[in-house]
């Protein structure tokens, strides 16, 4: 049914039961609705890949804004040091966000638009840490994050690793990575920004540095 008026609600639901349908009064264009959570959801997912982005509260992963190091998977002896922002829809699933670094798309040709460099992906909690599925616009470069909590001063730092989503033979695909809550102002968020990009190993930040351990193989 389609106007600006409805039946009644007894009126549809006799209609509904003559034609053995099912029907919804709708206030908005269908267009609109949201398909929130549908997916992770579903009855086929629920119990699986939804349980882990149900359970994924803020204590546990808090949003903000969080500055990663890794080794660069396309300049051999460099690291990448990056800023992304972790925040909760309306439907409470968790999501991350950010840019890949200006250096890395032009050292392989690509646009350096924002539009070319985002990135987003969804956070799921796994056991004891969090899992992040991650791709650019058009499902170009998947990754894999996973990140467990290590002790700091401030409890505010994570250590896993990247898995990207390449053929064979192509170069390391596996390395370790280092996230550093930041909290939710944009003053560190922003310093933080001016300093993402190629990096060599001594430029790190100490405690990255340390984490990442450049000289033990990952495994």
């Amino acid at each position: 049914m389609s106007g600006e008026s409805f039946p009644r609600p007894d009126v549809l639901d006799r209609i509904c039961s003559f034609f053995d349908v099912d029907a919804r009064i709708l206030l908005e264009p269908v267009d609109t609705i949201g398909s929130q959570g549908q997916i992770l959801n579903s009855p086929f997912l629920t119990d699986f890949l939804g349980h882990g982005v149900r359970q994924l509260s803020e204590p546990f992963f808090p949003s903000g804004f969080y500055r990663f190091t890794r080794r660069s998977f396309i300049s051999n002896g460099q690291f990448i040091v990056g800023l992304v922002q972790v925040f909760r829809g309306q439907d409470g699933i968790t999501f991350v966000k950010g840019f890949e670094a200006r250096e890395a798309m032009r050292f392989q040709g690509l646009s350096e638009s924002p539009r070319s460099r985002e990135f987003r992906g969804l956070v799921s909690a796994h056991e004891d840490g969090v899992a992040f599925m991650i791709s650019r616009r058009r499902a170009m470069t998947y990754s894999f994050n996973y990140l467990a909590r290590i002790g700091s001063m401030e409890n505010n730092f994570w250590l896993g690793y990247v898995a990207r989503t390449v053929r064979d033979g192509s170069g390391e695909r596996v390395t370790r990575m280092v996230y550093e809550h930041l909290g939710r102002e944009f003053g560190p968020a922003l310093a933080a920004a001016r300093s993402s990009g190629f990096a060599e190993e001594a430029d790190l930040m100490p405690y990255h540095r340390h984490l990442l351990r450049p000289d033990v193989p990952f495994r």
